[in-house]
């Protein structure tokens, strides 16, 4: 098998791989160290979002180390660059001020919806433009080199709630959903045709998978309720499936969702998701024998190495031994790609992501 075909038979269950499938993703200091290690130039993608640029960014150097994927994403107009304010951070799209934090990106108080409470707000309120002249051109060019051959995933991350809580602020979008400010609904689907938008447009250009994110869980259970989940985001998330299912039915439904968020699977799976994406590891409901047990008949799961404890501070050893342990659980019968839970960042040696590589190669056949 090719590692297309390898990632095909692993997520629709209709056949065993020859190899559980790898992906992974890595932050800029990472690619550029192995860039320089394997003597491949990294090519970075510009998201509208800072971080999603490392999901798009270093195809060349992930097929050299072994991923099976490939995943593209829309970048920035050709030809724009992000702005910087007084003090030096950059201003995105939306009108996001962003500085690095600890590891990711952070939005500077006051967000640009954090006024909003009418629906005339959301109406008034300039989106960018999701088709830009320019957005696509390297996802164009990636499709074209690794068509046939490797996995292509189109990202259209941040899809609804993450794009609405960074815009809007967290405290206050919890607070307005839960009280049912008039603009919540109205924002959920500006938000929903934007990256609609861009989801069609890489349908359309050919990925394979299309994978879309929000984040719904933390560390001990959801972020919201499973109810509240169920009134503002089941039926939008059933209609983008459905849109991009009409484009291309072949095309692989990839969901993304930090945290705790077992209460809502079943309910996502009936709405249309194929592949839950990280399964984050040490999180309740998240077993992977249980998750096995209840949803491996009905979708595909692709993640669950822990990059928050065991890549960046454990030794080889113990990650040979995760990988697998879970290859042996989430992969038994198919259905299973190997991911860390995110982005790898730099705080895991050079030494534990190649240990990472080889287990899953090792392990995974």
């Amino acid at each position: 098998m090719n590692s297309r075909q390898r990632v095909l038979a692993a997520l629709t269950r209709k056949e065993l791989p020859d190899r559980v499938p790898l992906q992974f993703d890595l932050c800029r200091s990472l690619l550029d160290r192995f860039g320089e290690r394997y003597g491949v130039p990294v090519n970075y993608t510009t998201s509208w979002y800072e971080d999603v640029t490392y999901r798009i960014s270093g195809n060349e150097l992930r097929v050299a180390m072994g991923s099976d994927c490939i995943v593209v994403g829309a970048s920035l107009p050709r030809g724009y660059t992000h702005p910087s304010d007084a003090h030096g951070n950059l201003v995105n799209e939306f009108g996001m001020h962003l500085r690095q934090g600890p590891v990711y990106m952070e939005v500077i108080a006051p967000p640009p919806m954090a006024h909003f409470t009418t629906a005339q707000d959301v109406v008034e309120f300039e989106f960018p433009n999701p088709l830009a002249d320019g957005r696509f051109d390297d996802a164009e060019r990636s499709i074209a080199a690794y068509r046939g051959e490797y996995f292509i995933i189109g990202d259209m991350e941040l899809t609804m709630f993450d794009l609405m809580h960074l815009a809007v602020g967290m405290e206050k979008l919890l607070t307005d959903m839960a009280m049912g400010a008039s603009y919540i609904e109205p924002l959920i689907d500006r938000c929903k045709d934007f990256s609609l938008a861009i989801g069609r447009r890489l349908v359309e250009m050919g990925v394979d998978g299309i994978w879309a994110g929000d984040d719904f869980g933390g560390q001990n259970g959801m972020l919201i309720s499973p109810r509240m989940w169920r009134r503002y985001f089941r039926e939008p998330y059933r209609q983008i499936y459905s849109e991009l299912k009409t484009i291309n039915p072949c095309v692989i439904i990839m969901q993304h969702c930090d945290g705790a968020v077992a209460p809502i699977l079943d309910d996502w799976i009936e709405v249309g998701l194929e592949v839950f994406n990280p399964v984050q590891p040490n999180v309740p409901g998240h077993d992977p024998s249980d998750l096995k047990r209840q949803f491996g008949d009905r979708m595909s799961f692709w993640g669950a190495i822990d990059q928050q404890t065991l890549l960046p501070f454990g030794t080889p050893a113990q990650i040979e031994a995760d990988v697998r342990a879970k290859i042996e659980v989430l992969g038994a019968g198919g259905g299973y790609m190997v991911a860390p839970a995110h982005i790898i960042q730099a705080d895991t040696s050079v030494e534990n992501v190649e240990a990472f590589i080889n287990a899953v190669k090792t392990f995974g056949k």
